[in-house]
């Protein structure tokens, strides 16, 4: 399967930053502008937000920060109840949710992201059945752990991505990988995912590693993007 994706520019790429806990780091990071943050739902995640995030800290987000709630095998009513909460129109799916599950939500409004777990190797085709239910997939590395690992898998598997479904990569992308991104760059990447290769601690960015490692991506760029997020671009 052919897919029809422009390269991304690296000015415009999406960037999330995932994991955020403490209301002043995620102030000070939202300063930044990045397109996209997420805050995890899932109990044994040492930056699980379920007891402690207030609906204030979403709704004080500035406009051009889409927040993202992530869950871990949840139910569809959890997850509704949670996004009714707080607001959220954006959910990440990290676990081994269904299809139906991920068109239940969509159904409901919501946009859904799918974690995809990368192996030494991958057969794309495992993930058709997503691909009229989700909107974007991330690429994650496999690990015994559910939420995430903060390590790499071989970037060179996406260039045999064949699914009509743009997608962030993550796992474990760190501040002196911004080479490698650039040259990873390829039709249906839209952006990336950081998490804990910019903490000091599980929850808690490092405004000086996130500062210097957007400006060098985006060259002093505006930061907000310029392309119109993907979610518009679907309805």
């Amino acid at each position: 399967m052919n897919v029809d994706f422009p390269t991304p520019r690296h000015s415009d790429m999406m960037i999330k930053v995932c994991g955020m806990r403490d209301p002043h780091n995620i102030a000070d990071v939202a300063a930044l502008a990045p397109m996209l943050m997420g805050f995890i739902f899932h109990e044994p995640s040492p930056r699980d937000v379920t007891r402690t995030l207030s609906p204030d800290t979403i709704s004080s987000l500035p406009p051009y920060v889409r927040p993202v709630a992530v869950f871990v095998d949840k139910d569809s009513r959890f997850i509704m109840d949670i996004t009714k909460l707080y607001g959220f129109r954006i959910v990440q799916l990290h676990g081994n949710e269904s299809p139906r599950l991920c068109r239940t939500l969509r159904n409901n409004g919501l946009v859904v992201l799918k974690a995809l777990s990368i192996g030494e190797n991958v057969d794309w085709t495992e993930y058709t059945p997503y691909s009229d239910c989700v909107d974007m997939f991330v690429m994650d590395t496999r690990c015994s752990c559910k939420g995430g690992s903060g390590c790499k898998f071989d970037w060179r598997l996406l260039e045999s991505y064949s699914l009509p479904v743009p997608y962030l990569l993550g796992g474990g992308i760190g501040p002196e990988d911004i080479p490698f991104i650039l040259e990873a760059m390829r039709p249906g990447m839209a952006g990336i995912d950081i998490n804990s290769r910019f903490e000091t601690q599980p929850g808690l960015k490092d405004m000086h590693l996130l500062i210097n490692f957007i400006l060098s991506l985006r060259k002093f760029n505006e930061h907000e993007p310029t392309s119109i997020p993907f979610w518009e671009k679907t309805k």
